[in-house]
């Protein structure tokens, strides 16, 4: 998003603020979004036990509830994306579409009010459905916003003004960990859901507080440059006829992943339990496999960009410009196919991390009882720690060796390890132990570390990688891999939920599974990484 920040801020009014001090409206910006990532988080960290205590679903029940929020969370972001920028302007893309954000709020936290089981899951359905809208729909707005508030001579400031962007979120997750448990059991269920909605109130209000201040830059309304498919169909067309290994890389970047989404989101949404829809799902999840063997065939072929030739022959029909953003989209998308995987581990602290939890004993110091969403802080906390120390400290000392997809290559194989020690934990549970929560603290540390190397990295890469006219969309593909990653998990809870014990959601062998998989695909992540051609040759470098 920085480059559209970039060039948003090139048409800044000139009443704007000294060059070294930040635009005083940043502070409605900053402040939204910690009240904002406070009632997400404090919302999704009481999903998990509400789902299976209140709701007496099963296991496998409240980690398919959890993904496919996920999912669907981070694929709103391309639709808020597009309103803004063909409709409403980012400005009012915010404002209206966080009112949905807090009715999603308001409509969950009427849960104690509903008599009925049925009526209750119906409830929390709606309440979910409303704030993935709104959450992912003003994802992609947000940051871009407050880029727009900064002008040329002002472009210094914004590496500080977005890591005090990223603090603010780590701060609003980590306190709502903490706090939003509290009063769950304090005041039960509608108390912890209405809260996390009174701060979306306030975020909401305090974003609309600066609305004097803001500087607005209306949607552009119209594409005037030709996008990836368009140039790619045509020089492909232009070829004379079929070429084999260019359907093969399309196929490859897009076409099986887009299948394999939308068929594990279909059978995801159903309520069927037809043997077809099981075809379905295995067929999906086989998808997946071929899909990793070509990125595997087509590195080691060096056919992740299409040769010099295949791009010429369009020449006469589209500009150097165009050629050139459409050739930086294959061999990006070839490095997110990776990582659904990272993801598929990720977001599962939320589910069968916090039920492992409430199988262990919870920690008490003084008058506070750490238990296993309240053990969801130790992420963001540990995320603003490790940022620092690994941005200025770790990749400057290792200098060439720390280049981008390095980085996200350990950081794969770290998030593979964080689920062999969540496993060993869980054999020990299996087995009768009665464990402290604070040994999950171990997998976290583990796990935060692969965040920042993938996570973090995984932006920079995409941001440096990228043509300056992709940009949007690259960003855009980077949050499919969210959504992909967490219909991954619903595809092997389906798969696998009539296999073995009851609930094997949260059993040793699955969380092996997960770590095998994972450390599968940290290997060919590396031999991709290793055939990739930085465009930008300071990343080469690991500068």
């Amino acid at each position: 998003m920085r480059a559209q920040d970039q060039a948003a801020a090139e048409r800044q009014v000139e009443t704007a603020p000294a060059n070294h001090r930040w635009p005083p409206q940043v502070k409605y910006i900053v402040g939204n979004e910690a009240c904002e990532r406070f009632s997400y988080y404090g919302m999704k960290g009481i999903l998990a036990l509400y789902i299976t205590t209140v709701l007496l679903k099963t296991q496998d029940d409240a980690t398919t509830i959890i993904a496919l929020f996920s999912a669907l969370n981070y694929f709103m972001p391309l639709v808020g994306a597009w309103v803004s920028d063909r409709f409403w302007g980012r400005y009012h893309t915010i404002l209206w579409i966080s009112l949905s954000y807090c009715a999603g709020h308001a409509v969950l936290a009427t849960s104690d009010f509903v008599p009925t089981l049925e009526g209750k899951t119906w409830t929390l359905y709606a309440g979910l459905a409303l704030i993935a809208f709104g959450s992912g729909g003003i994802k992609p707005c947000v940051s871009a916003f407050m880029g727009d508030q900064f002008r040329p001579d002002q472009r210094h400031l914004l590496q500080k003004a977005y890591a005090a962007f990223y603090w603010s979120i780590n701060l609003g997750s980590f306190f709502s960990f903490l706090i939003i448990p509290a009063i769950r059991k304090q005041f039960g269920y509608s108390w912890a859901f209405g809260v996390p909605g009174i701060f979306m109130a306030i975020a909401t209000l305090i974003f609309w507080l600066g609305t004097k201040y803001y500087v607005r830059i209306p949607p552009a309304r119209v594409t005037k440059t030709a996008g990836f498919l368009r140039v790619f169909l045509s020089a492909h067309a232009a070829q004379g006829g079929p070429r084999l290994g260019s359907w093969l890389n399309l196929l490859t970047a897009i076409g099986i992943p887009l299948f394999a989404m939308a068929a594990l989101a279909f059978v995801a949404f159903s309520r069927s339990k037809a043997p077809w829809l099981a075809w379905l799902n295995w067929t999906a999840l086989g998808a997946i496999a071929v899909w990793y063997v070509l990125i595997l065939v087509l590195s080691l072929s060096r056919r992740m960009e299409m040769p010099e030739g295949f791009w010429l022959s369009v020449q006469n029909r589209f500009s150097d410009t165009e050629i050139a953003a459409a050739r930086s989209v294959s061999p990006i998308l070839f490095v997110f196919a990776l990582i659904p995987v990272f993801w598929a581990l990720f977001d599962q602290t939320f589910s069968t991390w916090v039920l492992q939890g409430a199988k262990m004993v919870p920690y008490r110091l003084g008058r506070w009882t750490i238990g296993p969403e309240e053990m969801l802080s130790a992420n963001p906390l540990f995320v603003m720690l490790l940022i620092p120390v690994m941005t200025w400290g770790l990749y400057p000392l290792l200098g060439r060796l720390a280049t981008p997809l390095r980085r996200m290559a350990a950081g794969m194989f770290l998030a593979a390890l964080s689920y062999v020690v969540v496993a060993m934990l869980q054999s020990r549970i299996e087995a009768g132990a009665q464990l402290s929560i604070l040994w999950q603290i171990l997998p976290y540390i583990i796990l935060t570390i692969a965040e920042v190397l993938v996570s973090t990295t995984g932006l920079e890469f995409a941001f440096r990688e990228a043509a300056p006219q992709m940009k949007s969309t690259i960003m855009g593909f980077w949050n499919l891999t969210i959504t992909m990653g967490n219909l991954m998990v619903v595809g092997f809870t389906r798969a696998l939920a009539g296999e073995g014990a009851h609930d094997a959601s949260v059993s040793s062998s699955r969380f092996l599974m997960y770590a095998a998989l994972t450390f599968a695909v940290a290997i060919l992540f590396s031999l991709v990484a290793a055939f990739y051609r930085y465009r930008d040759t300071a990343a080469a470098q690991g500068k």
